[in-house]
């Protein structure tokens, strides 16, 4: 045994130092709500004077739950998802959960080493960003029959229990918004799509809303760029030196927008008068460059909450119903829009 694990307080020392016994102890982390405020107390002083950790991993090999919950992201870099990861933990932290993150960097088959990972640790749940995942996942999620859970993306038809929005509706709202105003010859930048079902929904909408104008979209006017403000704002510089330019630049999502709103602002443009600038998301900060950023609004903070609200109810059921949750999305129009000019 290592000098490391000599040391280590067990529940009996906590129990002697409290004066109850290890089951009142035990009682107190596993069901609190049937120990007295009192005595919680006093068990709580005493945990935290000899630094006691329970071993999750011994109660797990006993068949009780491990308290944890896993959470596999396409990405941490930005705040794309920033506001749902930090909803889902204060959620299921509520309920008693502890969440464990890992991300894959949209690489879906990296998404199922993540998986794996995560229910070598013995997660109560598993709960994944969108729809599309490679088959290998969720074959093991049925095959460990493991609770597991669609963030982000909402279908009547998922697999999962999902607790997301319609990112087809999404596309739609944001090209309808620009056709509203006049616009017509509108560029689009995007994310690659594979292995992205919400950028590919979006982008999706976006064509068949044109289409039922009449309105073609030339090659020309379709540029893409992965989540860096940076790399869009040159994606965006590309699209804004073709002759004629748009009237309006639709991205896959705030974070191109913004880079959209830079290129613009690089090349003497005014926004909104020489180009409208559109995005989804509505992250932190959408409201605050300037001009603010129109956008589609995901209620990520809403999406995060009811997820973790779900997901622990199905997880801790003895009877669990699936369920599939669509929250509302919005139009929110500030400073980056406006009608195009005659």
């Amino acid at each position: 045994m290592s000098s490391f694990q000599k040391g280590k307080v067990d529940i009996v020392a906590v129990a002697k130092a409290a004066k109850v016994s290890p089951s009142t102890v035990s009682r107190t982390f596993n069901h609190p709500d049937l120990v007295n405020p009192a005595t919680r107390k006093k068990i709580n002083r005493a945990v935290q004077r000899l630094g006691y950790i329970r071993n999750r991993a011994a109660q797990t090999m006993h068949g009780k739950r491990s308290g944890t919950i896993g959470l596999v992201v396409p990405t941490i870099s930005h705040a794309i998802f920033a506001e749902v990861i930090q909803a889902f933990s204060d959620s299921i932290d509520k309920a008693g959960f502890s969440l464990l993150l890992a991300s894959h960097g949209y690489d879906l088959d990296r998404e199922y080493a993540m998986v794996r990972k995560l229910l070598e640790h013995r997660v109560d749940g598993v709960a994944l960003v969108g729809l599309e995942h490679a088959e290998a996942t969720a074959r093991l999620i049925e095959q460990q029959k493991i609770p597991g859970l669609a963030i982000w993306n909402y279908s009547e038809d998922s697999d999962l229990p999902c607790v997301g929005a319609d990112n087809l509706l999404a596309g739609r709202l944001a090209t309808e918004h620009l056709l509203a105003l006049g616009h017509r010859d509108i560029g689009l930048i995007f994310p690659k799509t594979n292995g992205n079902d919400r950028a590919q929904h979006r982008f999706t909408a976006v064509h068949d809303t044109l289409a039922e104008r009449d309105i073609c979209l030339p090659d020309k006017r379709v540029s893409e760029a992965p989540y860096s403000v940076s790399q869009a704002k040159q994606a965006a510089i590309s699209l804004l030196t073709e002759h004629p330019r748009p009237t309006a630049l639709l991205c896959g999502n705030d974070v191109i927008a913004q880079g959209a709103l830079f290129a613009a602002q690089s090349l003497g443009l005014t926004v909104p008068e020489d180009l409208s600038i559109i995005g989804i998301g509505d992250f932190k900060g959408s409201s605050d460059v300037e001009p603010g950023l129109t956008t589609i609004r995901i209620p990520a903070e809403t999406i995060g909450t009811l997820a973790g609200e779900k997901f622990t109810d199905y997880i801790t059921s003895d009877d669990p119903e699936p369920f599939r949750v669509c929250c509302e999305l919005e139009c929110i129009v500030r400073g980056t829009t406006g009608p195009v000019a005659i």
